[in-house]
């Protein structure tokens, strides 16, 4: 079984039942979850069912070309970030650079090579994967400014709230009554009690945003591990 297939699923859209028995039959055999579609309807039907890791959309289909079925897909948030892997009768350098405006990943010409067409897929899943990684490493890095910036301002309200007492305590004199000193606890313990309660809600905020974090850190891939496949797999292809 292939490594990289485990828990990967790939939706295969064709109208011809040949090409679709043919990569039912070898990706499954990989270790790849796959589903079927017949055309263009049911390939986004099937999309928002099957929630696939990866398309292999054919072009040339009968009411509902691939061309439409990307521009579909990639105009919703929701599917934009599916890589599709365009499959064509045609060798026209204009319908190549079309579906790749339109957003495409990768685009092969029939008759295809199936290790042809399995390198690009693992290019495809693996290059999904490292954007992924990426993603979740620059919202981390958002997220640290945040905390950084809160933790400056919380600094300074500290600081402030220190510059505070301290006026408070120039203001009196060198012996002072019950009620000024009790009036000067009041602030220090008003100012004390201010700035652990902003401490107190960084602190839960941070246990918060760590708890949110485990789960995709235990099956994170290093990017540099990741750039090495992306490159391995490039050679394969």
């Amino acid at each position: 079984m292939d490594q990289q297939a485990q828990q990967q699923k790939i939706l295969i859209i064709d109208d011809e039942n040949i090409n679709l028995e043919f990569f039912d039959l070898m990706l499954e055999k990989l270790g790849f979850s796959v589903e079927l579609a017949r055309n263009g309807k049911e390939g986004l039907e099937k999309a928002a069912e099957f929630r696939p890791n990866l398309i292999i959309l054919d072009n040339i289909m009968p009411k509902m070309s691939g061309w439409e079925v990307t521009k579909t897909l990639k105009s919703d948030p929701e599917f934009r970030n599916i890589p599709i892997i365009m499959l064509s009768a045609l060798d026209d350098v204009k319908d190549k650079v079309d579906s790749f405006e339109l957003g495409v990943e990768d685009y092969i010409t029939k008759p295809f090579n199936f290790s042809e067409v399995l390198a690009r897929i693992r290019v495809a899943l693996r290059n999904r994967e490292l954007f992924a990684q990426i993603s979740l490493s620059e919202s981390r890095l958002r997220l640290a400014e945040s905390l950084n910036a809160e933790l400056k301002a919380c600094m300074a309200d500290f600081v402030k709230s220190l510059d505070e007492v301290d006026a408070a305590i120039a203001r009196t004199d060198n012996e002072i009554d019950r009620d000024t000193f009790n009036a000067l606890l009041d602030v220090i313990r008003d100012k004390t009690q201010d700035v652990k309660n902003r401490v107190s809600a960084l602190n839960e905020r941070i246990e918060r945003i760590d708890l949110q974090q485990e789960n995709p850190k235990r099956n994170e891939i290093g990017l540099t591990i990741l750039k090495d496949q992306v490159c391995d797999a490039g050679q394969e292809s």
